[in-house]
């Protein structure tokens, strides 16, 4: 009992060395990764959250930052998206993995019982013999490739045969092995390669969620311009069917006067007719961009909130002054603020390091190997004859380093042809050279998009001039046109169309203000500037 109880507390003691081991040569993992309000491992997706305080007297009432807000917090594509940030955090620590020391350790004990067919078994007719073994071990490898590995063995031996000097005997070893390579593997650069690529991947999937964020965001706010658009194109639509009641009724009373022949009754009914139909048909287009919008916001999932009508309270026609924008100096900040630009450079980073990662694979596997160790046993030597010691005898002689034992070596393994080797070279210079040209590719993108952004810009500007002109001439051709009705100078088929291109000159006007603010948000998003224009700020995606 004496001898098990050494035996376990020896064990426990190398168990317990062990993390303090590690710590000191563990290479440090990255701080944890937190996103505000980032759903975390094992949670149910949360509620949506922030509408309470934006309804008044049963509305949804939202300005345009509101709507940005809500979404930032409630729509699920930016809870998706997120998701692959925090994968790419994962491979980083996978790429850790192999400079992860380990602890092995394990106990073998072995009871044999045997009958004496020789003098050479040591003389009783039943050979009894128990043998123990208990191993602890510690693995790692450093960042150079440096592998390191202490092993701790204790052998016990008791049998009744008489050619042993004593029994029970201890055996302990204390071993030291340092593998380093010299050619394949060798560095830090070849080591902690797969550790930079996925700290470019974590980079690289950041920018890219900025961009989804930033793409969503004109989502956002397209939608939202498009239902205040199709808002004020119902209003228009109500008052030109108003109109048009108006002229009908009138039509009606001088039919019942005389004074209207029977047929031209028609025309102005059939004018109701047809501005109820697209009185019913703006309605249903309202409802549905409602619908978009309120999917974009996250105010689609609970039905409290879904059925909530909304109001919007922006104004389509620009308060401030019209803005104007230098294509080459949009084009600058395009290049300087846009993630995607972020993101492939990142990438293009990460395909440098995969080619010299690639190129140090091919080179011979070449080692250097040195090991020590010390022993122990549990005897001593009194005038020439063995005399048995203790189990703690043979620890003491182990570390007092008097039978060490030294090996020195050199391990080769040269291919001759190495073929996987050469294939990952020539995937890593492939991804590289497909990479630069999504690079040429992306910033041929990004000029075209500015481009687009800001003609359409230009385009809005004038066209919200010409429709407020174009809606001052219609008005007042109403006008005339009423009144030579009203005199008798025309039939009323001259005032239902001038109704009707008053109505166009009102729809085009509502379509050209809300091209504007949608064509400056477009170009806020396409030159890098449209979160910062928000003030939306990505927190918790960095280490």
């Amino acid at each position: 009992m004496g001898y098990v109880r050494r035996r376990l507390i020896a064990l426990l003691v190398c168990v317990a060395c062990a993390p303090a081991i590690m710590a000191q040569i563990a290479p440090r993992a990255p701080a944890a990764f937190q996103f505000e309000g980032r759903l975390r491992s094992g949670q149910i997706p949360r509620p949506p959250e922030g509408f309470e305080e934006h309804v008044v007297n049963g509305k949804l009432t939202l300005s345009l930052d509101d709507a940005i807000r809500l979404a930032l917090a409630n729509n699920t594509d930016i809870r998706i998206d997120e998701q692959q940030v925090q994968t790419a955090k994962n491979a980083v620590q996978r790429a850790l993995s192999p400079f992860d020391p380990t602890v092995s350790a394990l106990f073998d004990s072995q009871r044999q019982h045997e009958n004496a067919y020789s003098a050479l078994l040591g003389g009783p007719p039943v050979l009894n013999q128990l043998s123990q073994q208990t191993e602890v071990q510690v693995t790692d490898t450093m960042e150079t490739g440096t592998n390191f590995q202490a092993t701790f063995d204790s052998f016990k031996n008791t049998s009744n045969s008489a050619f042993y000097f004593f029994s029970p005997a201890f055996f302990t070893t204390l071993q030291f092995s340092l593998t380093q390579p010299l050619l394949k593997g060798r560095g830090f650069l070849a080591n902690r390669g797969p550790i930079i690529v996925a700290q470019r991947g974590l980079s690289v999937s950041r920018a890219t969620f900025e961009g989804k964020v930033n793409d969503i965001l004109l989502t956002v706010i397209q939608d939202y311009w498009r239902v205040i658009q199709a808002r004020e194109t119902l209003t228009v639509q109500q008052d030109s069917l108003g109109e048009a009641q108006k002229s009908y009724d009138h039509d009606k009373r001088a039919l019942q006067l005389g004074a209207l022949p029977p047929l031209d009754i028609y025309r102005s009914e059939s004018q109701v007719a047809s501005r109820r139909v697209s009185v019913i048909q703006a309605e249903y287009l309202l409802k549905q961009q409602e619908d978009q919008l309120r999917r974009d916001l996250g105010a689609d999932i609970e039905p409290n909130i879904r059925a909530l009508p909304l109001n919007l309270t922006e104004n389509p026609d620009p308060s401030a002054a019209l803005i104007s924008i230098d294509f080459p100096g949009a084009l600058q900040k395009a290049f300087a603020y846009r993630p995607e630009i972020e993101s492939i450079r990142e990438q293009l980073a990460a395909d440098d390091v995969n080619v010299r990662v690639a190129h140090n694979g091919l080179e011979p596997d070449l080692s250097l190997v040195g090991r020590y160790t010390t022993t122990g046993l549990n005897s001593n030597i009194v005038n020439g004859n063995f005399t048995a010691g203790t189990y703690g005898s043979a620890i003491n002689q182990m570390f007092g380093f008097g039978y060490p034992t030294y090996e020195f070596g050199v391990n080769l393994k040269y291919p001759f042809r190495n073929h996987l080797a050469q294939a990952a070279m020539g995937d890593a210079l492939a991804a590289r050279r497909a990479d630069r040209y999504s690079e040429r590719l992306l910033h041929e993108q990004i000029t075209l998009a500015v481009s687009n952004a800001v003609h359409a810009l230009d385009e809005s500007k004038l066209s919200m001039q010409a429709a407020k002109t174009a809606l001052d001439l219609s008005q007042k051709t109403l006008q005339a046109e009423q009144h030579k009705y009203e005199l008798g100078a025309e039939t009323v088929f001259f005032v239902l169309e001038a109704q009707t291109e008053l109505t166009q000159a009102q729809e085009s006007l509502v379509q050209a203000q809300v091209s504007y603010q949608v064509a400056t948000a477009q170009v806020d998003h396409d030159t890098g500037n449209l979160l910062q224009r928000y003030q939306v700020q990505i927190a918790g995606l960095s280490d």
